[in-house]
């Protein structure tokens, strides 16, 4: 069918989609994407499910639910099942209470590619279900969003990781903070509208678990699969846009050059290289593109392309399991990196860096990196959002600090008033 108004047709899809106890939407933006298969993407509706609240199998419960269906599925795998992949623990505070896996074969499903839209699962009627949906948005409370590390405590912190670095333990570690409110009442449709407004990306989405929510403005790929092609799209380096063309161009010449970012980046490429071989035929693995500098509203990003064709003896659920957790948002060496963000970092992570996606009937896959995201539980009325960066010897703590407030802006603009 095609689709004459687009941005209606999602608006009403999404408020479909959300009356249901399970969903999950995907929004390219537009954005052009080699690798990408849809512009829109819309699963409704759980027809089976897969839940793991602690990690200890979660994977291999993945690969049998997988292996016994083998039909189309969408899910949530949290950052904190690095401690089935490796000998590690979790012992922050975690008030948002998301399951470590989730996952569910949905009843509905509907894609749209150059404004053509395509039912994959369910009858018809869905189009007239979305056609006749009314798009109301319900009210907010007023929020208090608080920092969970004043900023003194941030540049210490730092200063306190960079001595590992010198001692050697670590080159580089991804740090992150939270922000959050509390009693927070929010129509999470209608923040999430409003994030895409200020900052539309090409790995942005929206996933419901009964009445847990995230609104993810993500712009990173963490992996996907393609036949036996295995592709992943690390993010390290960040400039904020320019306010005119000239001195934008000239922050994007700035930091394609910038030799600390690339030395952040390359780190993190050479991680996910070593990750990748794990799963690869041997010598298929290869940088596509290192460095390459892409736009988004609010900032410019460095980002860098690896694939490997995937050794046909490996289950792909194992390939997600051995490059898992991404090493964006880790660090190198990155067993050792976690370890120190568990010690340093006040807050769990929970779903926020981890990935969020679907599972086609042929074992390909798509997940985004939860990354500026707003993760909201409405049962306890608990919201929070995360930002970080790479802290490497030569960074700045007051400039890595900036940084974080840069990555926030959107999220806290989605949320005012």
């Amino acid at each position: 069918m095609k689709i004459r108004d687009i941005n209606s047709f999602k608006k009403k899809a999404l408020h479909w989609a959300a009356t249901f106890d399970a969903c999950c939407c995907f929004d390219s933006n537009n954005y052009p994407d080699r690798y990408g298969r849809f512009d829109f993407l819309i699963a409704a509706g759980i027809d089976d499910d897969l839940e793991r609240r602690s990690p200890g199998n979660a994977f291999e419960s993945l690969k049998s639910f997988f292996n016994d269906k083998k039909t189309w599925m969408f899910g949530l795998m949290g950052y904190d099942l690095k401690n089935e992949v490796e000998q590690l623990h979790s012992d922050n505070a975690d008030n948002l209470g998301f399951p470590e896996l989730f996952f569910f074969v949905p009843k509905y499903l509907l894609s749209v590619k150059d404004n053509e839209a395509t039912l994959i699962i369910g009858g018809p009627q869905i189009f007239d279900a979305i056609y006749n949906q009314q798009v109301r948005y319900g009210e907010s409370g007023p929020l208090n969003i608080e920092s969970r590390i004043p900023k003194d405590t941030y540049i210490k912190t730092v200063e306190e990781l960079q001595q590992h670095i010198l001692r050697g333990d670590i080159y580089e570690v991804n740090f992150c903070q939270e922000f959050f409110a509390k009693n927070a009442r929010i129509d999470p449709l209608f923040v999430l509208q409003k994030l895409n407004e200020i900052s539309p990306t090409p790995f942005s989405g929206f996933f419901k678990i009964r009445d847990q929510y995230i609104l993810s403005a993500s712009p990173e790929r963490f992996l996907c699969k393609r036949d036996r092609l295995l592709i992943s799209q690390p993010i390290k380096g960040t400039a904020k846009r320019g306010l005119d063309p000239v001195e934008d161009e000239l922050i994007k010449a700035g930091l394609k050059q910038d030799a600390k970012e690339q030395a952040e980046n390359v780190m993190i490429v050479d991680l996910v290289r070593n990750d990748l071989t794990r799963s690869a035929i041997k010598g298929s693995v290869k940088v596509e593109e290192l460095f390459g500098i892409y736009g988004f509203p609010q900032v410019y990003q460095m980002i860098s392309t690896i694939s490997a064709k995937l050794e046909p003896e490996i289950h792909f659920v194992d390939a997600i399991r051995n490059a898992f957790p991404m090493g964006s948002m880790t660090g190198a060496p990155k067993i050792k990196a976690m370890e120190l963000i568990e010690q340093f970092e006040f807050s769990k992570r929970g779903a926020y860096s981890g990935a969020f996606g679907y599972i086609s009937p042929e074992g390909d896959f798509d997940f985004n990196v939860i990354i500026r995201s707003i993760l909201y539980n409405a049962s306890n009325g608990y919201l929070s959002f995360q930002v970080g960066g790479a802290i490497t010897y030569a960074a700045n703590a007051a400039s890595e600090y900036d940084e974080c407030m840069l990555k926030a802006s959107a999220m806290i603009r989605a949320l005012e008033n």
